[in-house]
């Protein structure tokens, strides 16, 4: 039987996205699924990912022996070249060799990247970075994720810890940043910098209809939206600081790096992209220097939430050259 199909994972936090791609491409299946809060373990994470897979080839259809290789984006420092997850902020996971485990259960050959990495790598491949060989993307979503891609390799750096854009320091007096530093990129332009934002100038009696949303922590996406079409006063600093600092470390990628093309995507972008865009282009011109601008376009993410997906499968298409 031929193995055409490719089955393609996004792991998140709390959702698994995972589609299975047809030998042109095309996605003939998709499903989503949370994953478990309850036992919080690495079994446990592993049995959902598992069941998605299982389920994907369940409802269409497709057998086992039909799939060529499975792919998939976590977030993390993840070693590419063995499948195993060193670390992962927000999953039960720690030197974890999970391509090991997802070969033995499906006999096919299992690839892992870093979410952010596999996302550029998607948007290189498939999306707004397509036909550029020098790219720089930043990923807007509770925290802040960065990839490159150098003369049309993607770029993580030595053991793969590269590329954590997040964490480049912009004012050391800063806010205090998840990661223990402070003013780090994150801590401003993230979900978790604006919520952040947001919720101390409600606790100091400043209306703003987007209170209620960070009170338990950050705001979901289509909430910041509805805010910034009501001009809503305390979203709108919010942004315009968060947009202040991703200028600037749009500007020093663009002095260090010299690309093509910078791209913005994650959840953020897909609900506010071109207010942010705006907001940048307007800044950044004053953080690098112009003959090296004038050859950088700036662009927001095509392919939205499926950026790790197709990025899963470039990975794929990568290892069976």
């Amino acid at each position: 039987m031929a193995k055409k199909y490719n089955i393609c994972l996004d792991i998140g936090g709390t959702k698994i996205l995972g589609v299975i791609f047809d030998q042109d491409k095309n996605i003939v299946y998709r499903i989503k699924k949370k994953t478990k809060k309850d036992g919080d373990s690495t079994d446990n994470v592993e049995k959902v990912i598992i069941s998605v897979v299982e389920e994907m080839l369940e409802g269409s259809g497709i057998s086992k022996k039909e799939i060529a290789a499975i792919a998939a984006g976590a977030p993390g420092v993840i070693d590419q070249a063995k499948g195993i997850i060193l670390f992962s902020p927000n999953l039960p996971w720690r030197n974890y060799d999970i391509k090991s485990s997802m070969e033995k259960k499906f006999g096919v050959p299992f690839y892992i990247g870093n979410d952010v990495n596999v996302g550029v790598l998607g948007e290189y491949k498939y999306g707004a970075a397509r036909g550029y060989k020098d790219v720089v993307g930043f990923f807007v979503g509770t925290g802040m994720g960065g990839g490159m891609i150098l003369n049309g390799e993607l770029y993580s750096g030595h053991m793969y810890k590269g590329a954590e854009f997040g964490h480049m320091i912009l004012d050391p007096e800063g806010p205090l940043c998840g990661c223990g530093q402070r003013g780090c990129l994150e801590a401003f332009s993230s979900k978790q910098g604006m919520s952040n934002y947001i919720r101390v100038q409600a606790s100091r009696g400043r209306e703003t209809m987007m209170a209620e949303h960070v009170q338990e922590g950050v705001f979901r996406s289509k909430y910041l939206k509805k805010a910034l079409k009501k001009q809503d006063a305390v979203t709108v600093e919010a942004v315009d600081r968060a947009c202040h600092y991703l200028a600037i470390a749009t500007g020093n990628m663009i002095n260090t790096i010299s690309p093509e093309v910078v791209v913005y995507g994650g959840g953020v972008i897909e609900a506010a992209g071109q207010t942010f865009l705006e907001k940048i282009e307007a800044e950044v011109d004053r953080y690098c220097m112009p003959s090296i601008r004038d050859t950088v376009e700036l662009k927001i993410a095509e392919l939205g939430d499926d950026s790790n997906i197709y990025g899963a499968l470039a990975m794929i298409e990568e290892m069976n050259k």
